[in-house]
């Protein structure tokens, strides 16, 4: 308490005050070595050289930031969910973690506008945010410890900008969901690359189309292979859940592949409606997109529960 007092006393004659006072309203607490943030906001692109010549750069901040992280938010997680088998704590702390939620949060925080860049890669592609928020975390662990970085998360972030129990419940990954869904219904899934290219900046941009039964469905684009495949994957399934037709569409080319695949068989397929039915239920609305590892091979959960299990499940992390 005595040291917070003495921090704010000398806050006003400090050279620094404007960053001191950015940095306070992030972290929640006054720093107290600026050099750890300082490195923590300085991107590789603009980094420095230090007295022995090594590259100086919030890459070393990030490394540490990422481990605290893990273990913070598994902290917290294993608490709020008592009685929750592993693989629930595993995804629900990946969902908080996770790029894209890291740099949502460097934006809502105000992190991205103090990092220190060339000032090239600041598109939607970019970690920037995400790894400097990571880099944050880090400098806060070495200037103020576990506890502060604790009470960061806790108040600043998961108090204000994430709600937890709805993430914990919420599917976020489009191209598992889609691809647990034809695998079940015994669908046709192609993940059809349209074009490869570059952005003004130069950054690489990818285009892919799901392809069902040989129909043309969503398409995507993003900055990596794996993103333009999950964008591909959410406007499938929101086409799917959205027109009745089309799901109809899918399952009459089903059929008509079955009947020609087996020609002369009387296991032919009536599922046109029904299974029409069974996918419209089976989509959730308003997913989030999350970005999957490239070389992750997607297991098959199993996916006889109930549909009531699993929106009981939802309406008690929505109360």
């Amino acid at each position: 308490m005595l040291n917070k007092i003495i921090d704010r006393i000398k806050l006003p004659f400090r050279k620094e005050k404007e960053l001191y006072l950015s940095l306070y309203q992030i972290i929640g607490v006054l720093p107290h070595n600026l050099s750890y943030y300082k490195t923590a906001l300085l991107h590789k692109s603009v980094a420095r050289r230090n007295e022995k010549g090594k590259p100086v750069n919030n890459e070393r901040l990030e490394f540490l930031g990422d481990a605290i992280l893990d273990a913070i938010v598994g902290d917290i997680v294993y608490a709020r969910f008592p009685g929750k088998r592993e693989g629930f704590l595993t995804n629900t702390r990946s969902k908080i973690v996770q790029r894209e939620t890291l740099n949502r949060l460097a934006n809502d925080l105000g992190i991205t506008k103090l990092i220190l860049s060339s000032g090239h890669s600041q598109s939607h592609n970019s970690y920037l945010g995400g790894n400097a928020f990571e880099a944050l975390v880090g400098a806060l662990y070495l200037d103020h410890g576990y506890t502060a970085c604790m009470k960061f998360m806790q108040r600043q972030i998961l108090g204000d900008l994430i709600n937890i129990d709805k993430l914990a419940y919420k599917e976020v990954n489009f191209k598992s969901k889609l691809i647990e869904w034809t695998q079940k219904h015994k669908v046709c899934l192609e993940f059809k690359p349209l074009s490869f290219g570059k952005d003004k900046e130069g950054s690489p941009t990818f285009s892919f189309q799901v392809v069902l039964e040989g129909i043309a469905c969503g398409e995507g684009n993003g900055y990596s292979k794996k993103e333009s495949q999950q964008e591909a994957a959410k406007v499938t399934l929101q086409r799917i859940r959205k027109e009745a037709k089309f799901a109809d569409k899918i399952f009459a080319a089903k059929k008509q592949r079955i009947a020609l695949e087996e020609p002369g068989s009387s296991n032919t397929i009536e599922t046109t409606e029904e299974e029409a039915l069974i996918l419209q239920s089976s989509v959730e609305p308003n997913d989030t997109l999350s970005v999957v590892d490239e070389q992750e091979q997607v297991s098959v959960t199993e996916i006889d529960e109930k549909e009531s299990i699993i929106a009981e499940a939802e309406a008690k992390a929505f109360e």
